[in-house]
């Protein structure tokens, strides 16, 4: 395989939010020997810096579910497909029509920014970040948004990002990459697998020559795309059972390192 893409959290990144020695030194290797790594991952622009921090890997990462192509080395957005603003607008009125207690935020910028409606919870590591913000609902349809955020108080996963996805049906895309019943929602046809597929081919290279590695919902179109979609030890369920392979550890024993060591004959 010619290009590596993983996902972050769940994947690469152990639960305590750090990148094990091991992964280190396994994508240094692939660095050098001309492999392309891509980072594909639901986080924001601003959560990935501490991840090249200890990876050592300039890679692009493909941000926000596919909605930004991230360039460090020049720290720009290379490529973006936001929700506009109008169908932002759309989306959220639909919600707003039929799910009770929905509150929203918005991603911007590929997740450079983040407003908020003042009802939605936000976690602790983000409340004084100078990114991110509380505004009024009208606010914050005036701009596009590369995700937005949709909660509803206490959800099951699963059947919340069905009941908004079947809400959304031909406007946008819906999908989770948490227990925490939030539901992450991007324009019309941008998934992990479109921005990929777009940077492979940048690469002149194919689906074949691709293997991937996810954990959640928000990896099936990614893994079920790419030559080779390998599933993490730990991952939901619905990703276990659409992977070609599984990893033989989870994130926390650095099982992408593992596998990435036996199928490269490091």
């Amino acid at each position: 395989m010619k290009l590596v893409a993983t996902d972050l959290d769940g994947t690469l990144v152990r639960n305590d939010r750090t990148v094990g020695p091991r992964t280190v030194e396994v994508f240094r290797r692939l660095e050098r020997a001309g492999v392309v790594i891509v980072l594909v991952t639901g986080r924001p622009i601003r959560w990935i810096f501490p991840v090249y921090e200890q990876l050592g890997v300039r890679a692009l990462a493909i941000c926000a579910n596919g909605a930004a192509t991230y360039d460090p080395s020049t720290d720009t957005i290379v490529h973006s497909t936001p929700i506009e603003a109008e169908v932002l607008a759309e989306v959220c009125a639909r919600l707003r029509a039929t799910v009770p207690g929905v509150v929203f935020a918005v991603e911007r910028d590929g997740g450079r920014q983040m407003r908020h409606e003042p009802e939605f919870p936000v976690g602790p590591w983000e409340a004084d970040h100078q990114s991110v913000g509380p505004c009024t609902y009208a606010e914050m349809l005036t701009r596009p948004a590369s995700k937005l955020l949709v909660r509803a108080g206490a959800q099951l996963p699963d059947e919340f990002t069905a009941r908004v996805g079947a809400c959304l049906q031909g406007l946008a895309e819906a999908t989770n990459s948490s227990s925490s019943g939030m539901v992450e929602v991007s324009a019309a046809g941008v998934t992990k697998a479109s921005a990929l597929d777009r940077v492979a081919r940048s690469h002149a290279l194919t689906p074949a020559d691709v293997i991937a590695f996810g954990d959640m919902p928000n990896d099936l179109p990614m893994l079920t795309w790419a030559g080779r979609g390998v599933a993490m030890a730990n991952a939901h369920p619905a990703v276990r059972a659409a992977a070609a392979d599984i990893t033989s550890s989870t994130n926390e024993d650095e099982g992408v390192a593992a596998y990435l060591e036996r199928f490269y004959n490091y």
